[in-house]
């Protein structure tokens, strides 16, 4: 090895994060950063009477008639 120093294209190549690191950052900011309807799904997975009705009526209607009617007291 005769030069010391390394090409541009080279020089960052011993900086890249490890793949896995990668995956996992980037399924904490997906975590983080859900959509509504991921949200409201998750929601009505937990309540169990939502669960049974959306294997009936599916997820919309299961969502609209346990957890509409929750949130307004």
């Amino acid at each position: 090895f005769s030069d010391p120093f390394i090409n541009r294209r080279r020089a960052n190549d011993f900086m890249q994060p490890d793949a896995r690191l990668r995956a996992i950052f980037q399924e904490r900011i997906r975590e983080r950063h859900k959509a509504a309807w991921e949200r409201q799904r998750e929601n009505c997975e937990d309540y169990y009477p939502c669960k049974l009705y959306n294997l009936r009526h599916g997820y919309a209607a299961a969502y609209r008639h346990d957890m509409g009617r929750r949130r307004t007291k």
